[in-house]
């Protein structure tokens, strides 16, 4: 049956509007708000006849003018530190898989590990009147991100902090460095260099802690001429493993910060013909998914990256009112491949 002059789809560009939904719904356009808006039961005919409505004339609500009225802006602001990180878009991943069923969108922002520019692009989120926070790690001061709560509710990561509107994530990041030096000790390994993360770093410190934690369990003193330290990046994890072998300490197996550090130091262990698991055995840590690809695959303590990602979304949705599944984070893990072997004597 052809549709009538008063239920045919526009055949202008003029945007759609919540009227002519009413009109082919059969519905008042109050009706067709509250649909929209979720603040009221409606029968599910009038529901149906709504979504149909919507579907056949590829409404797209104006959600400017719904945020003026309800004050939810259907967005989610989110602090990382480097999108080009494997690490952040892995968690980046997640938080947008977890937001996806509640319509929220993440507008992101990144701080490059500078505390100022944490505050000020949380200012920026802020003033976008998003209606809540993620933030995937920060040097940013504990007084600041209490400050944030005041305003809306928000996540971190890597923080033990709780308070008013604010929950935070926490991964046992010193239970990974002790996996990781553990490992390698057991295969007789008692000359362990650390290519160490950003200092102050809560991760960074954690990782030392577990790295130390193991030696004094397998009652082994690290040299501490094998600490040098990285940045978690490949350019850092590079540099540090030349100012390593520079030193002339020696060593048989050497555990970086990050999966990325390990990449750098597998290049310049290769470029000074030092071979991998051969001469030195090399760990790494986050088990990136390129890792498994490396020459030889990387040895490496798994965190769940994606997995806090989906996390702090899921958490986030609960505060601000969107009862969401909980999500169970997998315990750290030691995945061990082909950079590591028994230490030659």
């Amino acid at each position: 049956m052809p549709l009538t002059p008063d239920t045919a789809t526009p055949l202008s560009n003029e945007p759609v509007t919540l009227l002519e939904v009413a009109r082919v719904a059969g519905v008042s356009p109050s009706t067709v708000s509250r649909i929209l808006n979720g603040t009221a039961k409606v029968a599910p005919a009038k529901r149906e006849a709504v979504e149909s409505a919507i579907a056949q004339l590829k409404f797209r609500p104006n959600i400017f003018a719904r945020s003026l009225k309800t004050g939810i802006t259907m967005t989610v602001g989110v602090l990382t530190q480097s999108i080009e990180s494997q690490f952040y878009s892995r968690a980046l991943k997640g938080i947008e898989v977890g937001l996806e069923a509640s319509g929220h969108s993440p507008i992101i922002v990144s701080g490059h590990w500078n505390a100022q520019t944490d505050v000020a692009s949380l200012k920026l989120l802020t003033s976008r009147r998003v209606d809540g926070v993620i933030i995937l790690t920060s040097d940013i001061a504990d007084s600041d991100v209490l400050d944030v709560a005041k305003q809306q509710p928000v996540v971190i990561t890597e923080r033990d902090l709780e308070g008013p509107n604010l929950r935070s994530i926490h991964v046992d990041q010193k239970f990974g460095g002790y996996l990781a030096t553990r490992h390698l000790l057991a295969l007789g390994h008692t000359r362990i260099a650390h290519i160490a993360g950003v200092e102050n770093r809560a991760d960074a410190q954690g990782r030392y802690l577990g790295y130390l934690e193991a030696h004094t369990e397998a009652r082994v003193e690290p040299d501490p001429r094998l600490l040098v330290r990285g940045n978690f990046t490949d350019k850092g994890g590079y540099a540090a493993a030349q100012r390593l072998m520079d030193s002339g300490v020696p060593f048989t197996a050497i555990f970086c910060a990050n999966d990325d550090t390990a990449l750098g130091a597998r290049l310049a262990l290769y470029q000074r013909g030092i071979r991998v698991p051969e001469d030195v055995s090399l760990v790494g840590f986050d088990d990136m998914p390129t890792s498994s690809f490396m020459t030889p695959p990387l040895t490496s303590v798994r965190q769940p990256v994606y997995e806090v990602g989906l996390y702090a979304a899921r958490m986030l949705l609960d505060m601000m009112g969107y009862p969401a599944e909980a999500v169970q984070l997998p315990p750290l893990e030691l995945m061990v491949r082909e950079t590591t072997r028994k230490c030659q004597p």
